[in-house]
């Protein structure tokens, strides 16, 4: 009897090891399966995750773009990709720079493209060119084929005419947001105008602050030192005068600018001097594109992944 109960096990072995080998290899494709979609949820976080920090240099303040439109592939056009080509390859080197493209040449003089870029004087050289790049990308999407546009992120400029504007004096106002509350303390108002006073001294980019109020200043690099007190005086005064006691604000000349909050203190949600819809179209349009580009490389993935699995011959059945 022991005989056969042997016999009876060497015949169940093979079906025993067979079913122990099948139950290994779901094991081992279901670690795979969870593996791979572990793989895919964590590259989905990174990129909703690391696509938006670009940090505060990339927030848009403003944009405008003259009524004149150029026509597709002409001088002007030629001349304007080479200037904002240049910009982006030059603001690797410099915070900033001037060109004059197709001026002193045999083309017309309506192609020719002046302009400038700047970053904020803060600012490190390589936050400087990826706010640079960005500036340039929005600029062609806000402002398609016009002769004029410039455009503000937080930490960067871009400006291009087909006149010349550059290192001509010019205060006129284009942009000014104050925050909605007030601050009616004695001594918010002594530090803010410290810090105002100061600020007003600047020659380039100048930081400064008094107590519990803190400010900073700019001009763009065509003007003179004599231009820029100008610029900066004028833009201080409307400060005052368009803010009132608003404890945070900016107002954005042609040239220059100037801002000042108290510390701790920044109130995003402003009353500006107009209906930013330019901000909320680039907003509308940069975030649909982005989202596009998440959900298209997120679903080729998946797809190369699901793929690779749904045709691999080794898989078990």
């Amino acid at each position: 009897s022991l005989n056969i109960r042997k016999q009876k096990q060497k015949k169940k072995d093979p079906i025993q090891k067979k079913t122990r080998m099948s139950k290994r290899s779901l094991q081992s494709h279901s670690t795979h399966k969870a593996i791979v979609a572990l793989r895919l949820s964590s590259l989905f976080v990174f990129l909703i995750v690391y696509y938006p920090s670009f940090g505060r240099a990339h927030i848009f303040i403003y944009a405008g773009c003259s009524q004149e439109k150029y026509v597709p592939n002409s001088p002007f056009e030629g001349n304007r990709n080479s200037f904002l080509a240049s910009v982006v390859s030059s603001s690797s080197q410099a915070a900033y720079n001037s060109f004059a493209m197709g001026n002193g040449t045999s083309t017309p003089p309506e192609a020719t493209v002046y302009g400038l870029y700047q970053c904020r004087g803060d600012l490190k050289t390589t936050d400087c060119s990826r706010c640079i790049e960005s500036a340039v990308n929005q600029i062609s999407l806000v402002c398609p084929y016009t002769y004029g546009a410039s455009l503000q992120l937080e930490g960067c400029y871009v400006r291009y005419e087909h006149i010349d504007f550059l290192g001509k004096l010019d205060t006129s106002i284009w942009y000014k947001k104050c925050s909605k509350s007030v601050n009616n303390d004695v001594e918010f108002f002594k530090r803010r105008d410290d810090v105002l006073a100061d600020l007003q001294t600047a020659v380039s980019f100048k930081v400064s602050s008094s107590g519990f109020v803190e400010g900073f200043a700019q001009c763009l690099g065509d003007l003179t030192p004599a231009d820029c007190t100008t610029c900066l005086a004028e833009a201080i005064a409307k400060l005052k005068n368009l803010c009132g006691s608003a404890p945070a604000a900016d107002v954005f000349l042609a040239q220059c600018y100037a801002r000042y909050w108290a510390s701790g203190y920044y109130d995003l949600t402003v009353d500006s001097s107009h209906d930013d819809q330019v901000g909320k179209t680039v907003a509308i349009i940069v975030g649909v594109v982005a989202g596009l580009a998440i959900l298209i490389v997120f679903l080729s993935i998946c797809r190369r992944a699901m793929g690779k699995w749904r045709f691999n011959p080794h898989r078990a059945i």
